[in-house]
């Protein structure tokens, strides 16, 4: 028995290539790069916005990338969290802490209603149905004018100083700021991973890939799309509710559809599917935004057409270009 098991026993373990590697730890090495990203950029008010609109594109590749459902109304839920986080603030006088926990579970509360709407639906309908869903959202907040300033935005929310168990972090300094903010984002990064780890992360996939096998598995396909659904939505709430605290207001096109476009270009431009590639395409959209709008004003025309050109001959996104090989970061 001895000499049988042996060669099992003493036989050597399979070395970890750098892909397996990359996998395992894909949120601790994304955290790292989150990290030093500020010591690369122009300027620090463009690192904070690539990390929200980051985080924002994370939250919609769960649906888009990991799930296959594009959405139109994203915005409503980034929106959503933004608006609940400022009134938090401006009219309950809340703490910060709470006002993003409120933000959060706004973000998660609208993607609940939205999905229950919607999740039946399939293909363009879908995104036609959340679309439309999203525009009577912007019309609701954009009509609670006493609680949401209406067309002028939601103003005041001031926040001067993060209080941490007693550490007084100075929120105006744009360094500290951006350290702030990049704590929430990395804590997401690694609730994200542990999504797409764990079982309920094959089930996504499996969906995407065959939903009627999934379903002769025995899974329930509707319910894993609102539950991913409503998983987007807390995401996304909690990048609005971070919007309103950095720019310390909310303005009512936040909600507009124009800003559930702008994610579908991020997660497009990075590679949908992939765990870092919504970050790599919100610093590649802003980035072409905020540089070539220095040249001309007529930056839409040419960010559009760089866009097409990324469409057309990188349908993989960046980010999903560069990894096609080894992918691993999926």
């Amino acid at each position: 028995m001895n000499e049988i098991t042996q060669p099992y026993q003493s036989a050597p373990a399979a070395p970890v290539s750098w892909f397996q590697f990359a996998t395992r730890h894909r949120a601790g090495l994304a955290s790292l790069v989150v990290l030093v990203f500020p010591l690369v950029m122009p300027f620090t008010a463009l690192a904070v916005n690539i990390l929200i609109y980051g985080l924002y594109a994370l939250g919609f590749n769960l649906v888009f990338g990991y799930l296959g459902l594009l959405s139109f109304g994203h915005a409503a839920l980034f929106g959503t969290g933004a608006y609940l986080c400022g009134i938090a603030i401006v009219h309950f006088a809340l703490p910060w802490y709470l006002s993003i926990a409120i933000g959060i579970l706004g973000g998660l509360s609208m993607a609940l209603l939205i999905g229950v709407l919607a999740i039946r639906t399939r293909g363009i309908y879908f995104a036609m149905v959340t679309m439309a869903l999203s525009q009577c959202v912007y019309y609701l907040f954009y009509q609670a004018v006493d609680w949401t300033g209406g067309e002028n935005g939601l103003r005041g929310i001031n926040v001067r100083v993060i209080d941490i168990f007693g550490l007084k972090l100075d929120f105006i300094n744009p360094l500290t700021r951006y350290y702030v903010i990049a704590a929430f984002v990395i804590a997401a990064f690694f609730v994200l991973s542990r999504i797409l780890a764990s079982p309920f992360g094959a089930v996504i996939e499996a969906v995407r890939e065959n939903e009627t096998r999934a379903k002769a598995s025995g899974y329930d396909v509707t319910l894993t799309r609102l539950i991913t659904f409503v998983l987007s939505g807390g995401f996304c709430g909690l990048a609005g509710a971070l919007q309103a605290l950095h720019l310390s207001i909310v303005p009512i096109e936040i909600l507009h559809y124009d800003t559930s476009g702008i994610v579908v270009m991020i997660a497009l431009l990075g590679g949908m599917g992939t765990f870092f590639g919504p970050m790599v395409g919100a610093a590649a959209f802003l980035l072409l935004e905020n540089l070539v709008s220095l040249w001309t004003v007529h930056w839409q025309l040419i960010v559009g057409a760089i866009f097409m050109i990324c469409v057309l001959f990188f349908p993989a996104g960046i980010w999903g270009t560069l990894i096609s090989r080894g992918k691993p970061w999926r």
